[in-house]
């Protein structure tokens, strides 16, 4: 079947998306459609008047990406959508998807072409989603090491309740004492694993990589902890040597393993100790390093605690119980973004784990 070419044009007329052709040997727009008006209050007429205009509204964190973008568009090797952000008069956003198109003709006559869609919407959702999703993981782990350590407490002085009547030969007693032990024991063991299968589970799925400013995502995990520290007694700091760092990566599963590497961090330090996370850019990587006043990892466990099922596996300090995979999946989700994970650690004086994660070319 085929469908009238009035049909066609009255969709692109009428589609919320913007259709445009460009012209490379003249540079000049050759086509918009009338969402153009729309979506970017402007004129079809006199859309080459207004290029220069729009292009001056570009975040100008999306700058050097556009560019980016537009050279690789001229050279026919942009094929996947790219997002950037144009300034609104309030200092507002406007989140825009562009979907390329490349031809090349004879004599040289290309034109690009493709669609242009507000995501504004969605990206203010995703945002209030993450935000929220973040807030959900860090309370997780601060109120899983703060309802463990009571139970942990309780759980030692049975054992020394255990001792201490054992002399007067009290089956009942010695029963219910045995019951207090399995209770905390099974409490503390359910209130890491609620925690721990969230983060076990995520190595099985896709990475869904986006355009992402790290240093804005860490900040915001940050403050959570921070606002949370009086529960656990340690001291939160976050460091960023630049104000913004974009990468690409799948900001759910990465956001994960941070989290992973501060409850670890929170597992092994003493009240009063201190936590630091810091971001930096080194050459074509950015660098998160996650720093604490911990206990240390001994010299014996040090060569094996990425492995599976390690045997570097031990209880925090409040004898919070380890599964042997947590830094296993973290060395994967790392190296599924291309990145690598190193620590150095000093027993007694604390431990840091710096990720290294590849910029965007």
């Amino acid at each position: 079947m085929q469908f009238p070419a009035a049909f066609f044009e009255r969709f692109q007329q009428e589609a919320p998306q913007v259709f445009f052709v460009y012209d490379v040997p003249s540079q000049r727009v050759q086509y918009v459609s009338t969402a153009y008006e729309r979506m970017l209050q402007g004129h079809c007429a006199q859309v080459n008047e207004e290029l220069p205009a729009l292009l001056a509204r570009l975040h100008p964190d999306d700058r050097e990406h556009a560019a980016d973008c537009w050279q690789r568009w001229l050279a026919g090797r942009l094929r996947d959508p790219f997002e950037l952000r144009l300034r609104g008069a309030e200092g507002q956003d406007q989140h825009l998807c562009v979907t390329p198109y490349h031809l090349s003709g004879p004599d040289e006559q290309m034109q690009l072409g493709g669609l242009l869609e507000d995501i504004t919407a969605t990206k203010v959702m995703l945002w209030h989603a993450d935000k929220y999703n973040s807030k959900k993981n860090t309370t997780l782990e601060i109120l899983s090491h703060d309802l463990a350590g009571p139970f942990t407490v309780l759980q030692q002085m049975s054992d020394y309740f255990q001792t201490s009547v054992a002399p007067l030969q009290n089956p009942q007693l010695v029963s219910m004492i045995d019951h207090m032990r399995e209770l905390c024991r099974d409490s503390v063991n359910l209130i890491r694993d609620f925690v721990d299968n969230e983060f076990l589970d995520s190595v099985n799925v896709e990475l869904k990589r986006e355009r992402v400013d790290l240093v804005a995502k860490l900040r915001l995990v940050l403050e959570q902890y921070q606002h949370g520290s009086h529960l656990v007694d340690k001291r939160f700091a976050f460091v960023a040597q630049e104000a913004s760092l974009y990468v690409e990566i799948d900001q759910n599963k990465f956001m994960q393993v941070i989290n992973n590497l501060l409850s670890n961090a929170i597992k092994f330090t003493p009240d009063g100790g201190s936590i630091t996370v810091a971001v930096s850019r080194r050459s074509d990587v950015a660098l998160v390093a996650v720093t604490d006043t911990g206990v240390g990892i001994p010299t014996a466990l040090q060569a094996n605690l990425f492995e599976k099922f390690t045997k570097a596996r031990r209880p925090g300090l409040r004898g919070e119980r380890s599964t042997g995979l947590g830094m296993s999946i973290i060395k994967t989700i790392v190296g599924l973004h291309q990145g690598h994970i190193t620590f150095e650690s000093t027993e007694g004086q604390g431990t840091t784990f710096t990720i290294a994660l590849p910029l965007p070319e």
